[in-house]
């Protein structure tokens, strides 16, 4: 069954405040972190964990104020023509852009217009104006969504991979923890949204496919980050160059399917670049088409690598056999490797909403696509 009436929920406003609440955690944490290990002298992990905050904040502010300029254009966002977005100036989004509030303002606009929504202080609109407001809501709240998985793969995911590297040393599990949250946070809050803010795409059932869902990718990003600390450990060179090879692959995937996500060639080589380094850690369908064989060529080069690094480093470092964390980290890859792969057929098989698929590129009944509705058919998962 279609979407015939979706809702922006009070519930869902509040998740989206406790997004709110991870996002800052986890940047403060981080950044708190990388102040720590240049106290103790670990320079280069300072460096590497400010780098990885910084990468991230760049990535999503540039994205963030492209896709502003983009609904300044856009008949849903902008249906007056207006010279303003969400009441800001040009001037104002490349300010707030550039001091790095690009998320910041996202959030205070959501959450600014989901409260009259959800709170009936529009009550002045009619049943047509309300739904339009809802759909609108889900819009910027997919937007926001996207930002928050570019921030978490290309900030979270390489700090936690540092963090677990690190924790054979010292104790730094409170920053962890927020990484891992906001990465799986990020992971099902997009999925919903966007599935959400696609009327003819059915949404993703709340309860036990959300949480199957949530599982699969959990267990499957964790035991591969897993895979690579037992890499770094063997050789720091070792994951670079692995990592710097899948990038590239991904990259040239996105390339060779032709992804049509941005309004320009130079966004758009960005974006490719941007999920050949996501495709490092976790499979993602780039151009909302049926992916069941390279999903399957992902995920036995993902099992491939899992089961091979604690074979490599016993090989290599015989020393590690000793070592109680090795039997443990290794057990943890292969259960994890293995329930991850078990959610992962119970969910496409069992739970994943079916529909007819019409065009990727949806078009609005004028005939025009918008530029909201063609960021979300672009960048749908299987």
């Amino acid at each position: 069954m279609l979407q015939t009436d979706i809702r922006y929920t009070k519930l869902r406003w509040l998740l989206t405040l406790v997004g709110l609440l991870l996002y800052v955690g986890d940047i403060w944490t981080d950044i708190g972190l990388s102040i720590k290990y240049l106290l103790d002298g670990q320079y280069i992990c300072s460096a590497l964990t400010f780098s990885f905050v910084l990468a991230g904040l760049l990535v999503t502010q540039i994205f963030s104020h492209v896709w502003y300029e983009d609904d300044l254009e856009d008949a849903l966002m902008n249906p007056r023509g207006q010279a303003t977005v969400l009441g800001m100036s040009r001037c104002k989004l490349v300010v707030f852009h550039l001091c790095g509030a690009g998320i910041f303002t996202r959030y205070y606009h959501l959450l600014k217009s989901g409260f009259k929504v959800v709170w009936n202080l529009t009550a002045s609109l009619n049943q047509e104006e309300r739904k339009e407001a809802h759909h609108r809501l889900f819009c910027q709240a997919t937007d926001l969504s996207m930002l928050k998985l570019f921030e978490a793969f290309l900030e979270s995911a390489p700090q936690l991979l540092v963090q677990i590297y690190m924790e054979q040393h010292s104790h730094r599990s409170f920053s962890m923890v927020f990484s891992c949250l906001n990465i799986v946070w990020a992971l099902v809050d997009y999925r919903r949204c966007l599935r959400r803010s696609l009327p003819h795409i059915q949404q993703m059932p709340s309860g036990l496919p959300t949480l199957i869902y949530l599982l699969y990718k959990l267990c499957t990003i964790s035991s591969h980050i897993l895979g690579y600390s037992l890499l770094l450990i063997l050789t720091p060179y070792c994951v670079i160059a692995l990592v710097a090879i899948l990038w590239l692959l991904g990259t040239m995937w996105s390339h060779v399917l032709g992804t049509n996500f941005c309004s320009t060639r130079r966004h758009e080589f960005v974006y490719r670049t941007v999920v050949g380094f996501i495709l490092t850690f976790t499979f993602f369908n780039v151009k909302g088409q049926d992916t069941r064989i390279e999903m399957i060529v992902y995920y036995f080069l993902y099992s491939l690598i899992n089961m091979t690094s604690p074979l490599l480093l016993a090989l290599l470092k015989p020393e590690v056999r000793t070592e109680t964390f090795f039997f443990v980290i290794g057990g943890v890859i292969f259960g994890t490797s293995i329930l991850g792969l078990v959610f992962l057929v119970l969910y496409y098989h069992l739970l994943h909403p079916r529909e007819e698929r019409r065009q990727a590129d949806e078009v609005d009944e004028s005939g025009k696509q918008t530029e909201a509705t063609g960021r979300m058919n672009n960048f749908l998962q299987p």
